[in-house]
């Protein structure tokens, strides 16, 4: 499903060349729970980004889902990533002007799907994720569980293979990170869809099917709950 070889990222800052990755490798299989942990500047954030097509490699390949996403021209690599691949980010990237219902619809509405298509799927993922009662609210309205469950809901609104997790539960209490870490498990076991949490929380990372370590850019350890 996912696949790294041999993967080198390195960004220039001023005169100096700052290293992200340095030849990792790794594969993800599907239907696989993946946390990915390490210090801050370990990579993981990059991995993360390069899995998703938001980065390119300065080396080395990027597949997934069969494709070699780090080759596709930019456009190819939007519509992969609108189709294939959900995001979950740490502070929940929601549209603060628009109703519940309207942040899960709007990346369908994008996507050229009629108001009533679209209305009625993001009723169903609003369901899902138990925000059914929560429709008409802004997120301001909602709770910081509730606002990630939303993230989630819209994540979900083309029923990728693929899910990318980003520190979801970073920004939340215990009893909502556990509820968002037991949606995702219950995701990924019920639709069988890749999951892919970076996490600084050894106790989130515990929901994964492996832990993938890394530090300085490149793999320490894989370790099994």
């Amino acid at each position: 499903m996912i696949r790294l070889i041999n993967v080198h990222k390195h960004y220039q800052q001023g005169r100096n060349k700052i290293t992200a990755l340095a030849g990792l490798s790794l594969d993800i299989k599907k239907g696989e729970f993946a946390a990915v942990m390490g210090p801050s500047g370990s990579g993981k954030s990059t991995l993360l980004h390069l899995i998703g097509g938001l980065d390119r490699p300065t080396e080395g390949q990027v597949l997934v889902d069969g494709r070699i996403i780090s080759q596709m021209a930019d456009d190819e690599v939007t519509l992969f990533r609108r189709t294939r691949i959900g995001f979950v980010f740490q502070f929940f990237n929601l549209l603060p002007t628009l109703a519940a219902v309207e942040n899960v619809m709007l990346p369908l509405i994008l996507d050229g799907r009629s108001s009533a298509e679209s209305n009625l799927r993001a009723k169903t993922l609003l369901e899902r994720v138990g925000l059914e009662g929560r429709r008409d609210h802004l997120p301001e309205e909602l709770s910081g569980g509730e606002m990630q469950r939303l993230a989630i809901a819209r994540a979900l609104a083309f029923n990728p293979p693929i899910l990318l997790a980003d520190e979801p539960t970073g920004n939340l209490d215990s009893k909502n990170g556990a509820a968002v870490l037991e949606l995702l498990r219950q995701i990924n076991t019920e639709q069988r869809c890749t999951v892919v949490m970076v996490t600084h929380n050894q106790e989130a990372a515990g929901y994964g099917d492996r832990i993938v370590h890394l530090r300085d850019g490149v793999i320490e350890e894989v370790q099994s709950p």
